[in-house]
Formats: structure tokens, C-alpha cells, sequence
């Protein structure tokens, strides 16, 4: 293995291997070695006569600066949110359309919601299962792969990204691919041997040593709204001991995992017992045995359940099986800490094995025992359709990532069930708006998938049930508000009788009776509850900015603002969030919007941005 300092060298050298062009396979997410590619997209923008195909997925950025208020609040956050990370150079050529000709990305999983309205990340998107994405990438042929890589005592590991990596290697080995493997190794990333985590040196044939290393990508935490603490309340209930466990992304992961933990200690009988919403499930005793983790992303929710003792059924050895990870900091910190034995029951794994029951399928179906699959989705039709990734004109907001996979799993194993989250409303423009729908315009998942649906106000399961019963049982965990409009859309399609009434106890089924059961119970739901890197002000402002982005797309919106601003009472911490935003001094349409902000967060509660 050749080492390099110099990115540049390395491209020349790389380019000139491969003849002037280079089909490059990179990591999804934190694994890409950005000096690497930065340094193969400047030689091939430097010369024509070149080309560069990048075959990837989730390019990482932080939040992009030149809106006023999303400077103003992370300004002086910037530094100790991210660091001194830099997305790959590409990322600002396609958003600034100065992306050369001879350089084309192609990704399968976008970081959801940054490349709305970009067109060259639009039109070079690829649908495609995670665990086909592999297959479509061989189909490229690349020549190149080259990965972000941890060391420890001269030994590499793959770390945050064995998901498809792993498999490329042995595909490698087999002669069935062949490509020039590059590392780049990063002191802050955990090492990880177990599974398909370690990997040799004589894999790769350069390796670069930077001489200044930028932080690695940290995702904040976002806050857990009551809308999503309900949610993960509820799915607590359906989790069976000794069974399986996969959680999504971001905030619900978080929810899902505190009221797990809730659970287990026995803090959140009393909050289940006051559920105002009807249940079929119980609230959930301790676990005993333990849950065994099968997850294509580790995240923070289910590594809070491995460090409490829950995750604790072994398959193989390990308590996770996991594909790849991005977090925030103090996750890599308390990952790199782990001591041997207890990281050696942490095994990453290509999503060849985590997605599908492909490979060794006796000993899967045996290990992934009442697998519970738990993921985000959009909307939800009456006749269950989910929406997951793409909006209705057809604009990609993430992907299909491994969702399919999971939910295919779920039909597929015995005793496992597909658990879909979503709020039941969303403010749009200032107004409330259902998540659940006659139908919805692009399908992620299709209805004769259909199995359990969560919103706040409880679960519908809709697996092997009429298209009447499933009608019936997402009206219960529809919002009250559009409850009626929504049955007589059913029934003039047909699909319900003309006589069905929704029954009384789910017609209560409003933001107010949501804060009237969790807000007794808020010591114990906190907003960020598995700690945050935003400071106590920040964590005040955060709700407002929401609203305010809400609101200020439209002028009945901004007159809504405007007006609270003026006639409602000062938020308790007004004068600080002001000061920590830099209006201290000085009156503009937008401090102002931003002060009716802060005021409606005060006067309407909890549920305001849940």
C-alpha cells in the first residue's frame, strides 16, 4: 500500500492507472473521504479530456449559509455543531450548476430534504432498494472505491460503512469486480472489528495520511415534539421481549428508544395508563430476555438500549447487527470508548445481511424472531399506500433506502410485523393539514403491504384485513379535525358503508387531548432526551424558528405573525432569545416575526412544532 499526503498527487496517480477515467464508488455518508474526492474532482475539472462517475448516496452538509435567520441562530452554533467539516466539493458544484460536464454524480438516498429543487441531483437520482443499490453500482463497473477508514494498533476497520462496502470486497476477492481501493483513515472515527467491521491493509493500494484532518460530520439532535413522544409511547407497546428491533432515523429513533427505556424502568406504566386514546396492546412490562438489534443504520435510540442492558439478545455473538451510522459527536465518542468486549457485540455488516433474508436464510429466520420494523413514512392513504420519499411532482425528498426491504421482511418472517410512524396532521401555511388521505400522490409502499400504523393518538393494523376494516381502523388514528371529511370520501368511493360512525372514543382525537395526557408526564418526556448540543437558549429558540418557517410562506402567515408579535404576551425568555439571535437593538419585519414567533410557542404550548 502506497501513502500519500497530498490529495492531488494521489488523483494524478489514480487517473493515470485507470486510463483518464475513473468510475468511482464511494460510502454512503460519513464514510466518504472528502480529501480524496475533492481531490479526483479537481484533476478531472482541471482537464476536459477526463471523466468522473461518482456512484453514491447521502452527501453530507451542514446547513448552508446565506438565509438570515438560519445564520443568525447558527452563527455562533456553527463551530460547535460541526466543527470544521466540509461537505465534498461536488455537493457545492451541483447546487451552484458549475459541476463540469466530464464530472456526474449519481445517488440512490439524498440527505432528506437538501436537494429539493436542485436539478442535477433530481434528474441523476436512481430509485433503488439499499439492497440492490450494490448491484446497480457493479453494473457501472467501478474502477475505483474509496473509503473513510478507522485505525487502531496498524489494524483498518471499515467502521460507519461495512453496508456496502463489505460486500464489494468479497466480490473483489472472487474475481467477479475489480477496482483500485483508496483509504483515508480518521483519527475521530470508532474502530469496529466485529462482523464484516475489520478489513486488511493489503486491501487497498494507496492510502492517504492529510495532514489536517477536518472533523467528522455530526448530526444535532433534533428536538422530540409530543406528536413524536406519543408515537414512540405507543410503539413501546408493540416491542415483545426476546424479539427483534430496527428503528429509523432522527427524531422518532430517539422517541422510540426513550419510551423503550420508560418502559423497562416501569416510568411509563403510569404514562400508558393515562393514555386517553384507546389501545388493544398493553402498556408493556420489563424486558427479561432482552431484544436482539437488526438495523441497517445504528442510531442513537438503539445504542441507548445496548449501553441499558436491553439490547442484550445475542445472535452470532453480537447484540447488533448494523450496517452504518451517522450521529452526533458525543455518539462517536461513547462508540470509540466502548470497551473490547462490550464493542465486540457490536457487528457491522453489509445490508446484504441486515435487509434481506438472502444468504444463510435458515439461520436468519431463526435469529429475527418477533421482529418488529419500525420506520418513518409521510402520508398515509385510507386504503393504506404509504409515501415515504417523493413528493407529488415527482421531487425526491430522501429515498427508498431499506424501508421496502424492512417492511418485505416483515411479511416474510414469522411472527415480525412492519410498524409505520407518521403524525396524523402537519401545519402547512400556518394551518393544520391531515397526514392521512383518501390516496396519496407516489407510492413508497404499496397497500397489499399494508400492516401497522402509528400516529399519535394509537396504532391501526391493517395487516390481512377488508378495505372497509382498514378504512375504519386509520380513521381512529386519524386527527379529529378531518375525521369527517375524510369517512365521507370513503363512502362515496364505495369502500365504506354510508352508516359507519367513527366511535365516540376516537373523536376526541386533537393536539389539546395530546398535551392533556403528556403534559402531566413532561419531567419524564423531555424535548431533547438523550442530551443536545444546542445550549438552554437555543433549545427555547428552536420551536419558534420551526413556526416561524412555517408561517412565514405565506402572507395570511406572516399577518398571523406580525399580529402575535404585537398583541400577545412576552415570552418568558424573550430578551434572551432576541439577544442570542443579534436583535437586541433595532427593528426589522423579521425580528418582529421572529418576536410573534416566540409568543405563539408561549400562548399555544407543547404541542406548537410537535
Amino acid at each position: 500500500m502506497r501513502r500519500w499526503q497530498d490529495a492531488d498527487a494521489l488523483a494524478e496517480a489514480v487517473f493515470d492507472a485507470c486510463g483518464g477515467e475513473v468510475r468511482l464508488a464511494l460510502p454512503l455518508g460519513l464514510g466518504k473521504p472528502v480529501n480524496i474526492v475533492d481531490g479526483l474532482v479537481r484533476a478531472a475539472a482541471a482537464d476536459p479530456a477526463r471523466r468522473l462517475q461518482i456512484f453514491t448516496a447521502l452527501t453530507l452538509e451542514p446547513p448552508d449559509e446565506g438565509e438570515e435567520v438560519r445564520d443568525r441562530f447558527l452563527g455562533p452554533a456553527r463551530e460547535r455543531l460541526f466543527g470544521n467539516y466540509r461537505a465534498p466539493s461536488y455537493a457545492r458544484m451541483l447546487r451552484e450548476g458549475s459541476l463540469p460536464p466530464n464530472i456526474e454524480i449519481r445517488e440512490f438516498f439524498l440527505l432528506a430534504g437538501r436537494w429539493i429543487g436542485v436539478e442535477p441531483a433530481q434528474r441523476n437520482y436512481i430509485a433503488a432498494n439499499y439492497t440492490h443499490a450494490r448491484d446497480v453500482l457493479l453494473d457501472r463497473r467501478p474502477n475505483v472505491l474509496a473509503q473513510l477508514l478507522a485505525e487502531e494498533d496498524g489494524r483498518l476497520s471499515l467502521s460507519c460503512n461495512t453496508d456496502i462496502s463489505a460486500d464489494l470486497f468479497d466480490f473483489r476477492r472472487r474475481g467477479e469486480a475489480d477496482f483500485i481501493a483508496l483509504a483515508e483513515i480518521h483519527p475521530d472515527l470508532p474502530f469496529l472489528d466485529a462482523g464484516a467491521g475489520e478489513i486488511g491493509a493489503d486491501e487497498f493500494a494507496h492510502r492517504l495520511d492529510p495532514p489536517e484532518q477536518r472533523a467528522l460530520f455530526a448530526a444535532p439532535r433534533r428536538p422530540v415534539g409530543p406528536q413524536t413522544h406519543a408515537i414512540g409511547l405507543h410503539t413501546a407497546r408493540l416491542v415483545p421481549d426476546g424479539g427483534t428491533l430496527q428503528i429509523g432515523i432522527g427524531a422518532l429513533g430517539d422517541a422510540i428508544g426513550h419510551a423503550l427505556l420508560l418502559r423497562h424502568d416501569g416510568r411509563g406504566r403510569a404514562i400508558q395508563e393515562a393514555c386517553p386514546f384507546p389501545s388493544q396492546a398493553p402498556p408493556g412490562e420489563p424486558f427479561e430476555t432482552g431484544i436482539y438489534g437488526l438495523t441497517e443504520m445504528l442510531t442513537e435510540g438503539l445504542f441507548r438500549l445496548f449501553e441499558a442492558g436491553i439490547v442484550r439478545r445475542e445472535v452470532s455473538g453480537a447484540a447488533i447487527h448494523a450496517g452504518f451510522f451517522v450521529e452526533s459527536r458525543d455518539f462517536y465518542r461513547r462508540l470509540r470508548a466502548l470497551p473490547e468486549d462490550k464493542r465486540a457485540r457490536i457487528a457491522m455488516m453489509p445490508v446484504s445481511f441486515t435487509n434481506a433474508l438472502y444468504g444463510d436464510e435458515a439461520a436468519k429466520r431463526a435469529a429475527r424472531r418477533d421482529a418488529r420494523f419500525v420506520n418513518v413514512t409521510m402520508q398515509v392513504s385510507l386504503l393504506g399506500d404509504a409515501m415515504s420519499d417523493t413528493l407529488p411532482g415527482g421531487q425526491v425528498v430522501s429515498g427508498i433506502g431499506g424501508q421496502f426491504n424492512f417492511v418485505d421482511q416483515a411479511f416474510a418472517l414469522s411472527g415480525a410485523r412492519s410498524i409505520l410512524t407518521l403524525p396524523a396532521s402537519r401545519m402547512k401555511d400556518g394551518r393544520p393539514v391531515s397526514n392521512i388521505r383518501w390516496n396519496v400522490a407516489t407510492v413508497s409502499i404499496p397497500r397489499h403491504l399494508r400492516d401497522i400504523v402509528v400516529t399519535e393518538y394509537g396504532a391501526a393494523d391493517l395487516r390481512g384485513k377488508t378495505d372497509a376494516e382498514v378504512i375504519a381502523a386509520l380513521l381512529n388514528i386519524a386527527d379529529s379535525r378531518f375525521q369527517e371529511e375524510l369517512r365521507q370520501e370513503a363512502v362515496a368511493a364505495g369502500k365504506l358503508p354510508p352508516d359507519h360512525r367513527i366511535p365516540q372514543a376516537h373523536r376526541n382525537n386533537t393536539p389539546q387531548a395530546l398535551d392533556g395526557w403528556l403534559l402531566p408526564h413532561r419531567s419524564a418526556l423531555p424535548d431533547f432526551p438523550f442530551g443536545s448540543d444546542f445550549t438552554e437558549i437555543e433549545q427555547t429558540i428552536l420551536p419558534a424558528l420551526e413556526r416561524l418557517g412555517d408561517l412565514g410562506k405565506s402572507r395570511w402567515g406572516q399577518a398571523r405573525l406580525l399580529a402575535s408579535a404585537c398583541f400577545n404576551p412576552a415570552h418568558p425568555d424573550e430578551t434572551r432569545a432576541m439577544e442570542r439571535m443579534g436583535w437586541s437593538e433595532g427593528v426589522s419585519l423579521t425580528a418582529l416575526a421572529f418576536r410573534g414567533a416566540l409568543r405563539m410557542v408561549a400562548r399555544e404550548g407543547w404541542h406548537v412544532g410537535g
